[in-house]
């Protein structure tokens, strides 16, 4: 007696495209040629863009300018400064000479502090290194060389804080890539701090500084509560969130760093697909995953597993611009860098981290 096959019924993975499938995106792929990585929720065109975050996102400001968008620089660098030493001075990395911008708390701060609603406790460090010596500013330590006084660095933040204000009021579209949970604050009033103090410039004082490991809803309020911000300010703005796939040089929790990592990217990842799904003004944009998901088998990163090599960014920015059509057309290859191709520069401060580990030279 032969049974009947019993009749195929409708369910909602049917009308799924092949996108949701592993077997048909992913398995039946070479990894540098997975399909469907991204889809825009509204386009960029000639919005005008401004970017922040971690050390990542430094990669995706430089490409942004690159192809041709409309990207705000507020502090663009002197003509009499050399090209090759901009970076050095904080100038053309992301749209204002903040530097890295690691943690949700901090970008809220910056923008209270352009504001002038939210005015730290301690605003300079003594840096004593040789010819280093001198004094920054504790909230981009690393972004010039040190300074001969505290006036000269409250002078350079008061024009550096007015220009964000001014930046906030013309952006259209904002990019933050999240960086971090970890961070070092001041116990007297809440100030983050982009690095511990003592590591470069100023010292470390437990009776000042406490450390704190962001939580999922700590990242969310502040990251909800700038966009609500901006967005006063520059009504209509729209943001695009991705999260760093670089992990950390160091953690101060008492979990191996590896694992530390991972709880960090995910508190990150998991904010930015709550914002994306629940506002239509919040964009999701998956760098995290295009190079750190095991299916990449680790081949973006260097020899440290930690780099994200010239290759990676590029396979990045490929599936960014394929969604987003840059407004010019610049002369590029849709071939993958050579591994021996020079690697741009990246300013780090949480890289810094990496010299205090037993066994490294001081």
């Amino acid at each position: 007696m032969t049974t009947a096959t019993p009749p195929a019924t409708e369910h909602p993975y049917r009308a799924q495209p092949a996108s949701a499938f592993w077997r048909q995106t992913v398995q039946q792929h070479h990894f540098l040629e997975i399909p469907s990585w991204y889809r825009k929720k509204w386009p960029i065109g000639q919005a005008a863009v401004a970017t922040a975050g971690s050390c990542f996102a430094q990669h995706i400001g430089r490409h942004l300018r690159r192809q041709g968008f409309n990207f705000l620089d507020a502090e663009p660098a002197p003509p009499a400064l050399p090209e090759a030493r901009t970076a050095d001075y904080g100038y053309g990395i992301y749209s204002a000479r903040y530097g890295n911008v690691y943690t949700t708390r901090q970008l809220l701060q910056l923008l209270q502090r352009a504001l002038g609603e939210f005015h730290p406790h301690d605003l300079s460090w003594q840096q004593a290194s040789g010819a280093a010596s001198g004094f920054v500013d504790p909230f981009r330590p690393t972004i010039e060389p040190p300074l001969p006084s505290p006036e000269a660095v409250h002078a350079s933040r008061t024009s550096h804080l007015y220009q964000v204000a001014r930046l906030l009021e013309k952006t259209e579209v904002f990019v933050f890539t999240l960086g971090l949970t970890e961070a070092w604050l001041d116990r007297r009033d809440g100030a983050v701090f982009p690095i511990c103090p003592g590591t470069h410039g100023g010292q470390f004082d437990p009776a000042l500084h406490r450390f704190e490991n962001f939580g999922f809803s700590e990242v969310l309020s502040d990251l909800q509560g700038f966009m609500d911000r901006a967005r006063s300010i520059r009504p209509g703005m729209r943001f695009l969130l991705t999260v760093s796939p670089v992990p950390l040089a160091a953690t101060a929790t008492d979990q191996q760093v590896a694992v530390a990592t991972s709880y960090s990217k995910s508190v990150l990842r998991a904010v930015a697909g709550q914002l994306a799904q629940t506002h239509d003004y919040v964009d999701y944009f998956p760098s995290y995953e295009i190079i750190a998901s095991p299916v990449m088998r680790g081949n973006f990163y260097g020899p440290d597993a930690r780099t994200v090599v010239s290759a990676g960014v590029e396979h990045v920015m490929r599936a960014f611009f394929a969604e987003h059509e840059p407004p010019a057309a610049p002369n590029t290859s849709s071939e993958v860098p050579a591994p021996e191709e020079k690697e741009e520069k990246v300013i780090c401060e949480e890289a810094l981290l990496a010299a205090f580990g037993p066994g490294s030279q001081p």
